[in-house]
């Protein structure tokens, strides 16, 4: 998985020691970054439905059962890039298919770049004063890594209109 600028042994601990603190909570702290994310951009609630069922709100979205099963998804995802932050690229296959997927239920690339913000707003809020510009940076080079690799799951399928 190519990267861009590879992260520095510096970086990968920054990221560790940072997301140690964040990942005992994965559901409290997902809600905290959905939470963000659909303050950010509310137009992407209706991409979240189960059962055919639309979410009148956010809040009644963030409360389903199928939805925070989707925040432990997530935060599973970043926990496994957090555990592989040396080899990135064993990672590329399933994340190509994570992107295949988003593509298919309508999600915008565009789109990563609000969930890159609410994750980075989530961090803040869970770290404090932790959460300093060297750490921002690292985790916004894995968070790009990851999103880079999700992308080439979208040049494989043909756009839709």
């Amino acid at each position: 998985m190519e990267s861009g600028m590879p992260l520095s042994g510096g970086q990968r601990a920054l990221i560790r020691e940072s997301w140690q603190r964040v990942s005992g909570s994965p559901v409290q702290h997902g809600l905290v970054l959905f939470t963000r994310l659909f303050d950010l951009d509310p137009d992407l609630l209706p991409l979240f439905q189960y059962n055919c069922k639309q979410f009148a709100s956010p809040q009644e979205c963030l409360s389903a059962p199928e939805f925070l099963d989707h925040i432990r998804k997530v935060m599973l995802v970043i926990d496994a890039a957090v555990s592989h932050l040396e080899n990135l690229s064993c990672l590329e296959e399933y994340l190509c298919n994570l992107g295949k997927k988003h593509q298919a239920v309508g999600v915008k690339t565009e789109s990563f770049s609000t969930v890159g913000e609410s994750l980075l707003y989530m961090l803040e809020k869970c770290l404090g004063a932790a959460f300093n510009p060297e750490v921002q940076e690292a985790w916004s080079k894995l968070y790009d890594a990851v999103v880079k690799a999700m992308q080439r799951g979208w040049e494989t399928l043909p756009e839709r209109d």
